[in-house]
């Protein structure tokens, strides 16, 4: 059963091959015996997964069930879910316990009748490409538990890897889905921005954040995404649009598909093995009756710089409302009110966070703002630009997901360039809220490679179109790690 696809979960469910009860419970004690060395969870509750087991079990059984009903998933931990802790990676919110559901966590549970196992590690905040910064300590990656599993969504991705978890949760600020899915061997999706609701997803910078399905397929993407999906009037970004069925193009033969490769993206900054990888899964796109095109994208080389003056400022806003006075971490001795936020955030943020309010805070200071923040939100309306033009002349974007595979951990944590530069491919959809997503496309030196397929506005169907031909067509999405106890 832990080697299932989603489908195929649903219908050994619906057949009651296996129940709910029995699913979830095959799950924690895997989760049990593996975690402590993995590290992919930080707050598990067995009764409660249990009990809303129970409950899928019994709509199962009166005929309500869906197509996701009484399957399991881990949720990222920056989603707010009643009666458990939500800490957001961070000591500030060790202690946190949310008195509310995000509206994810209400579609794939009240909704879907999906049963949450955990709450996953995460990088602090959503601040990492690692998910070494974690005040929860770091996550190993199930194909090399000397690497990093990809940040900021690290848990998420090593949980399901190590099949700890059938699926999960995750959030995409600049790659966070689709790096980690890359170096775990995963498929991730970062939806159109908007698409799916934030309401109750800690913000890290909301103008980039957005929540998305990760799993072994395409197909189970296509399911998970169906059950998130829909305008929640709680958040004022969400898009009032028809509800779609991701799933629906799914088995359409890709014969006539354009597929752009943006000339950046094919350069010496990605290493020999990652790009042979993508390179093979390009000539495979041919055979499956795709058509190649050059295009460029002239500014992508600005989204790293442009990325972090406007996340860092994003942040530096959000951040401020834990200050030790509502909710959350409060510094136990302090003089005066100034005192207590000041000490309260000195011990409650880590250092990643530190540094990225600070440079938030001063590139919105005054005399800086235009400077900084007024630039780059320039670059970034160039860099949109740049993917409007493209999709005049292709339908889908192809490139390398992330430049090298997964890296050895305390690898990069001294060399900040080099660890924002892990997103270099990524952060650019993000910039211009677009849809993209990362797919297992092979192995360099015995390590996960990810290729990443970029949509135009809503083309979510169409990408998970082109990824799911693909994956009939090689299979490197069922490929496990081989150090992990696959025998239930």
């Amino acid at each position: 059963m832990i080697n299932k696809s989603l489908k195929q979960l649903g219908a050994a469910l619906a057949a009651k091959e296996i129940s709910s009860v029995e699913l979830t419970t095959l799950f924690l004690d895997r989760i049990e015996r593996l975690n402590p060395e993995i590290n992919a969870f930080i707050s598990v509750d067995r009764e409660r997964s249990l009990t809303q087991a129970r409950a899928a079990d019994a709509r199962l059984a009166a005929g309500q069930g869906g197509p996701l009903t009484g399957i399991p998933i881990a949720q990222k931990d920056i989603f707010c879910t009643t009666g458990w802790r939500t800490t957001c990676g961070s000591k500030m919110l060790a202690d946190f316990v949310s008195p509310y559901d995000a509206t994810v966590i209400a579609r794939l549970h009240d909704g879907a009748g999906m049963v949450s196992l955990g709450k996953t590690n995460m990088d602090e905040f959503a601040m990492g490409s690692s998910n070494e910064t974690s005040f929860f300590g770091p996550v190993k990656n199930p194909w090399d538990r000397q690497r990093v599993p990809g940040g900021s969504s690290g848990g998420s991705a090593s949980a399901i890897a190590a099949r700890l978890a059938p699926a999960a949760t995750g959030t995409d600020t600049g790659g966070s889905i689709r790096q980690p899915a890359a170096f775990c061997n995963l498929t991730g999706l970062k939806p159109t921005y908007g698409v799916v609701s934030r309401y109750g997803m800690i913000a890290f910078a909301s103008s980039l954040d957005q929540g998305g399905p990760m799993a072994a397929s395409a197909e189970d993407c296509a399911l998970l995404l169906n059950a998130m999906c829909g305008f929640d009037e709680r958040d004022s970004t969400s898009l009032d649009r028809p509800v779609e069925d991701y799933a629906r193009d799914l088995e359409k033969p890709l014969a006539g598909l354009r597929i752009g490769l943006p000339k950046e993206f094919f350069n010496d900054g990605c290493d020999p093995a990652v790009m042979a990888a993508v390179q093979t899964a390009i000539d495979q796109y041919r055979k499956l009756g795709a058509t190649l095109v050059d295009i460029s994208l002239p500014n992508s080389h600005l989204s790293v710089p442009a990325y972090y003056v406007i996340a860092p400022a994003e942040a530096s806003a959000n951040l401020s409302r834990f200050d030790g006075i509502r909710y959350g971490y409060r510094a136990p001795d302090y003089d005066s009110l100034d005192d207590l936020y000041m000490k309260t955030r000195a011990q409650g943020f880590g250092a990643e966070v530190k540094r990225r309010i600070l440079i938030g805070a001063y590139v919105l200071s005054h005399g800086y703002y235009d400077a900084y923040y007024l630039q780059a939100q320039r670059i970034r309306r160039l860099i949109a630009e740049d993917f409007a033009s493209a999709f005049k002349a292709c339908d889908i974007i192809i490139g390398p997901t992330s430049p090298t595979t997964a890296f050895k951990l305390g690898e990069r944590t001294t060399d900040l360039v080099k660890m924002y530069l892990s997103d270099i491919y990524t952060i650019a959809v993000n910039l211009a809220g677009l849809p993209g997503m990362s797919i297992p496309c092979g192995f360099a030196d015995g390590l996960p490679v990810g290729l990443q397929l970029i949509g135009n506005y809503f083309a979510e169907a169409r990408l998970l179109n082109a990824a799911h031909r693909y994956q009939a067509a090689t299979g490197w999405h069922e490929q496990r790690p081989a150090d992990i106890d696959l025998n239930g």
